[in-house]
């Protein structure tokens, strides 16, 4: 009888045992459910679409869906903030680009987020380079001539951007500094006005940030591209010559883009984040979506990501400053 009791008392124990909650570490092994993946800019973009498929081919290496929220405004500083703002728990991340994340700093007195202290860098993603493109009416064909008229006609040369502080802004102003000329900013609110206005003729020239939009006008005539300010020639536009190719050596200034998470996001999932990256950006889906968009595609470490956006951060921090740009 005793020995009866004593088996059921053990089994009843395996019971017990077996009914018990499980240790939180084998609850929640990440991911275990969807991420988000907030993009700053409208839904159609070359941003957008870089997101997308960064979120398509990371999904496929972590077995967990990637949402892309797009959530546009000031530059991308609003869906940057949100995730500065959002819990480090691996399911919220970003796409940020140079706006936010090394112009920001120095031309907003009062951005809701720090970049060193709220953002945890996980990897670039892709560059696009930008490009100086002009009505046909304009009296210049490439760089050299764009200069002289510039010099000859001292702050009667104006030129469209995205905004004021976009990276094609700042390629114009150290395009100014650096060859003793005086041109004159319109800043607009998007791209779609300045292609109206560029093709209209109401501003003899921009700088573009996005070549794939404006290539159909290009191959068609209606407009021309002086150069563009990467320090290689793009592959949509291989027979233009760079800026540095045209007496200006080491100018290179090209919109890039990189994966974030908020600060307190474990060191771990910041590390696989960046690896599902890098193992789905050697895909097809990824490689083509890029070369479709006109865009470089960018992997590096979270470690390098981080140098890269502080060397970033100091060098757009100084021209800024040196040149007094503020907004209006």
């Amino acid at each position: 009888m005793q020995r009866r009791q004593f088996i059921t008392t053990g089994v009843g124990a395996a019971l017990t045992a077996s009914l018990a909650p499980l240790p939180v570490w084998a609850q929640d092994i990440w991911p275990s459910k969807p991420i988000k993946m907030i993009v700053p800019f409208p839904p159609g973009g070359p941003t957008d679409i870089m997101g997308r498929t960064a979120a398509r081919v990371m999904g496929d290496k972590l077995g967990q869906q990637l949402v892309v929220e797009n959530k546009a405004g000031a530059g991308g500083n609003i869906g940057t903030d949100a995730v500065a703002k959002a819990a480090g728990d691996g399911y919220t991340i970003g796409l940020s680009a140079i706006s936010s994340l090394a112009i920001a700093p120095t031309l907003y007195p009062k951005l809701p987020f720090s970049v060193d202290k709220d953002l945890a860098p996980i990897s670039l993603v892709g560059f696009t380079p930008c490009a100086i493109v002009a009505h046909p009416s304009a009296p210049f064909d490439d760089l050299k001539g764009l200069i002289a008229y510039a010099k000859a006609n001292p702050g009667k040369l104006s030129y469209g951007t995205s905004g004021i502080g976009t990276s094609t802004h700042l390629a114009a102003e150290l395009l100014q500094s650096i060859a003793g000329i005086a041109l004159t900013h319109v800043p607009y609110k998007g791209t779609s006005q300045i292609a109206q206005d560029l093709l209209a003729g109401t501003i003899p020239m921009s700088f573009e940030s996005s070549l794939t939009s404006t290539l159909p006008n290009l191959k068609s005539g209606k407009l021309k591209v002086i150069a563009v300010t990467s320090a290689q020639r793009s592959r949509a536009l291989p027979n233009v010559a760079t800026v540095a190719e045209q007496g200006f050596a080491g100018f290179d200034v090209v919109t890039w883009f990189g994966l974030i998470a908020p600060a307190s996001t474990p060191r771990d999932i910041v590390n696989k984040l960046a690896d599902a990256w890098k193992t789905g950006a050697a895909t097809p889906p990824a490689l083509t979506a890029f070369e479709n968009i006109g865009a470089d595609i960018k992997v590096n470490t979270p470690q390098q990501f981080a140098e890269f956006i502080r060397a970033e951060n100091a060098r757009w921090g100084s021209l800024i400053q040196k040149l007094g740009i503020k907004l209006d």
